[in-house]
């Protein structure tokens, strides 16, 4: 298979899929190697697609309808669960969390989490990498871009963050 006609096949595959898709997979439905489907995707995104990579595989974003925030949040990191629950629970996308690190600047890493099944297997990943939150750089507060249905769930959402003590507010 030509590498270009490989390239929209990967476009079509993750236009389709309402799961992010690993380069694993991606090597498997084409029989290459991991490496190249790394490649593709980056020609990919050269080209203007925005394609996001997540802990458990590659997105289409840009694509979705609704309103979005960035919520700023502080809390502990053994609250991280409950504070993803709460977004994710009225319906949201959790694209991301931001951190702003006093030496690199604005650190970002992808979430891309909508429903509880995807919080706990992204808890589950944190465990077994024994990785720390981004916030924990920030003692706890950091935000999150986040695709709300529509403003009255943003809404409902930055009061439940409130009443659970997670919003950040001066």
């Amino acid at each position: 298979m030509q590498a270009e006609t490989r390239r929209k096949r990967i476009l079509e595959i993750l236009r389709k899929s309402s799961d992010p898709v690993s380069a694993s997979r991606l090597a498997g439905i084409f029989s290459v190697s991991r490496q190249i489907i790394v490649g593709d995707v980056a020609l990919l995104r050269a080209s203007g697609t925005d394609i996001t990579a997540t802990p458990r595989g590659y997105i289409l974003t840009g694509h979705s309808e609704g309103v979005l925030h960035r919520i700023p949040c502080r809390h502990s990191a053994e609250e991280m669960k409950k504070e993803l629950q709460i977004m994710v629970d009225n319906g949201c996308l959790v694209r991301d969390v931001i951190v702003e690190h006093p030496v690199y600047g604005e650190l970002a890493g992808q979430l891309n989490v909508s429903t509880r099944h995807d919080v706990e297997e992204f808890m589950i990943l944190v465990r077994l990498k024994d990785a720390s939150p981004l916030s924990d750089l920030t003692g706890g507060i950091h935000l999150h871009t986040v695709l709300f249905p529509d403003e009255e769930t943003y809404l409902r959402v930055l009061g439940e963050l409130r009443e659970a003590g997670f919003l950040f507010e001066n």
